[in-house]
């Protein structure tokens, strides 16, 4: 017989099922909450990765670089790194702006990106263009050196040269100098005024552009000497002292240029005439090392042997230490000057007339 079995009632009220604990009835819940995160993670990380393959989805489009072929940028002075990505995306040297704005703004060195014309690429990374942009190489400008002492004639020679420019362009600006903006004891003419020094002149610049450049540069120098001042403290007009560095600058090494200057301010002073061979070769447009009898004849104001006190202006372009020396003459008796031999920078300084004629015979015996 069997026996009766017996069961032991956790039901509720008659006719409900057993209840489970609470746990393990939120258990597919649970699961179905993770299955979620899962599948969302993952979309997320499928469209990054998506993304950063296209250039696209996962952040500023961007070229992958290094691009091809070549486009001239202009970074203008006072641009932002939006500024200058907007103008690289114009040129489509990048993707986008925010490709190269990424870049700059977490790169220090982008601060030093300067004002100026610029060789890029087309469709550049942004990490790429940031680098060429830093290299002083891409930069796009026409160098040209002036060295002290050349004349207007040659300072336009070397101008053209050096831009490609017409030769005439020059010229017809130097015949006719109102728009260059030199000061007004230039006296309408620009000898004197283009101030020698290494210019760097951007892609477009003309004629006009290079040599104002030049009296501007001349008006710094002069500022930075105070040139005018100085001039009426030694008894010049800024035009007579520019006269006389231009002179020392012709004559004499650099290291000499304040004894040549006190020799000029001491003939003056004397009534003597000056006698340069540099106002001469001027005249007649010749760089001589000896001159012939006749040719110190030469019918010119610029002649210094037969006309007395300075010539009428500058005769090259004098830099800042013979402006100096101009203004600011040392102490002494010198009235006369030779060179030590031809060819050499060495000079030969003397009060004595007599020493002066020893001096020039011994430079003369030395002439080829």
């Amino acid at each position: 017989m069997t026996a009766p079995t017996t069961t032991e009632s956790t039901s509720g009220p008659a006719g409900r099922p057993p209840q489970r604990s609470g746990l393990r009835a939120a258990r597919p819940v649970l699961v179905v909450a993770v299955l979620l995160v899962l599948l969302v993670g993952g979309a997320w990380v499928g469209a990054k990765v998506l993304g950063d393959s296209l250039g696209g989805l996962g952040g500023p489009e961007d070229y992958p670089g290094p691009g091809s072929g070549e486009v001239v940028v202009e970074v203008a002075p006072g641009d932002s790194a939006a500024a200058i990505g907007n103008t690289l995306a114009d040129a489509d040297v990048v993707a986008s702006a925010e490709a190269f704005i990424d870049v700059a703004s977490s790169d220090e060195r982008a601060l030093g990106i300067q004002p100026g014309f610029y060789a890029m690429k087309e469709q550049m990374s942004g990490e790429g263009a940031l680098e060429l942009l830093l290299d002083p190489a891409s930069k796009v400008q026409t160098e040209v050196a002036i060295p002290e002492g050349l004349r207007v004639e040659e300072i336009a020679a070397r101008l053209a040269k050096a831009s490609d420019l017409p030769l005439r362009d020059f010229t017809r600006e130097l015949e006719n100098p109102q728009k260059l903006g030199l000061p007004d004891y230039a006296e309408g003419s620009a000898e004197g005024f283009l101030f020698p020094a290494t210019y760097a002149f951007d892609p477009g610049a003309n004629a006009r552009d290079m040599l104002r450049a030049m009296v501007d540069r001349y008006r710094q120098a002069a500022d930075d000497v105070g040139f005018e001042a100085g001039a009426a403290a030694a008894g010049y007009t800024p035009r007579e002292a520019l006269t006389v560095a231009s002179l020392v600058q012709a004559e004499v090494a650099v290291r000499d240029f304040g004894k040549a200057s006190r020799v000029v301010r001491n003939r003056l002073d004397q009534g003597m005439t000056l006698g340069f061979d540099s106002t001469i070769n001027y005249a007649l447009g010749s760089d001589d090392l000896t001159l012939l009898d006749e040719q110190l004849q030469v019918d010119s104001p610029y002649n210094t042997y037969v006309n007395a006190g300075l010539p009428p202006g500058p005769i090259n372009s004098p830099g800042e230490a013979a402006m100096e020396a101009a203004i600011n003459a040392p102490d002494g008796d010198w009235l006369y000057f030779v060179a030590a031999a031809p060819g050499s920078d060495k000079t030969r300084f003397t009060a004595s007339y007599e020493e002066f004629l020893v001096f020039k015979d011994e430079f003369y015996a030395q002439v080829p």
